[in-house]
């Protein structure tokens, strides 16, 4: 194979896995990993992908850039569609009276099915919904069996979420029984993450304030880390994600013994 054959390789293979490993391109293409790594000098110096310890990840995977809502939503969509359908299943039996969504594309997916769930509360009775983002609450507004309380704060325009102190005080004086959460990245031993502090500030909040807290992360966030970290593992109950942890954030899990929950 020549030198560009194996470049085009490489690169369409971090498009579509988001993260390669130095030594795995090594094996693969029968090649030293002195030729690996000029291989991923030329690439990143075309702007294709961004070299990291022991390999290299997706151009959009820098610890503090943020794709807008649309490219988001197009990213994992099955993925996050199979976690949205867990993360109901576990609602329906959680037996919660007060739910607090955050944002986020995946906790999103979770919102649609809610509005398409049959109602497992007693006729009159609505389950309480608490968010401080925009596009849920839109969606949750006029749905059956629920209430909606919407938390206030800075719109940060990328997100469409409320943002800063005042969203976070408002959830420092609640004491919800379920809160689902997202993130952009799981790590073993930086935690959960998030690019942006001040949306950090406001998850940091939810997780602090729920009695039970379910993290919903499709596999591309496993072991990646972004700018601000807004919890610890041991301060989550519930891990929901497409793919098996494997290496270090599977143990982290396991010994924080949080539940891991595949979709």
């Amino acid at each position: 194979m020549f030198a560009a054959e194996r470049h085009e390789e490489i690169a369409r293979t971090v498009t579509r896995e988001r993260r390669v490993n130095g030594a795995d391109l090594a094996q693969r293409f029968q090649v030293t990993m002195e030729t690996v790594r000029r291989d991923l000098a030329v690439l990143e110096s075309q702007g294709r992908l961004r070299r990291v310890h022991g390999g290299a990840v997706s151009v959009d995977q820098s610890t503090s850039g943020e794709q807008g809502m649309d490219s988001r939503q197009r990213q994992a969509a099955a993925e996050k569609q199979r976690i949205a359908h867990r993360a109901l299943d576990l609602l329906r039996h959680a037996g919660a009276g007060a739910v607090v969504l955050d944002a986020g594309t995946t906790v999103e997916a979770l919102a649609e099915l809610l509005l398409r769930r049959d109602n497992h509360l007693p006729s009159g009775q609505e389950q309480l919904v608490i968010t401080h983002a925009l596009h849920i609450a839109a969606k949750l507004a006029d749905a059956q069996g629920v209430g909606l309380e919407l938390v206030g704060g800075r719109i940060r325009k990328l997100t469409w979420a409320a943002t800063g102190s005042r969203a976070a005080q408002h959830y420092d004086q609640l004491r919800p029984d379920l809160a689902f959460v997202g993130c952009n990245g799981a790590h073993a031993r930086f935690g959960l993450s998030t690019p942006d502090p001040i949306e950090a500030v406001v998850k940091s909040a939810i997780v602090q304030a729920a009695r039970r807290v379910v993290v919903l992360c499709d596999s591309s966030k496993q072991d990646q880390e972004t700018l601000t970290r807004f919890c610890a593992l041991e301060q989550i109950d519930t891990f929901i994600t497409d793919r098996a942890p494997t290496g270090d954030l599977a143990q982290a899990l396991e010994d924080a013994d949080v539940e891991v929950v595949l979709a």
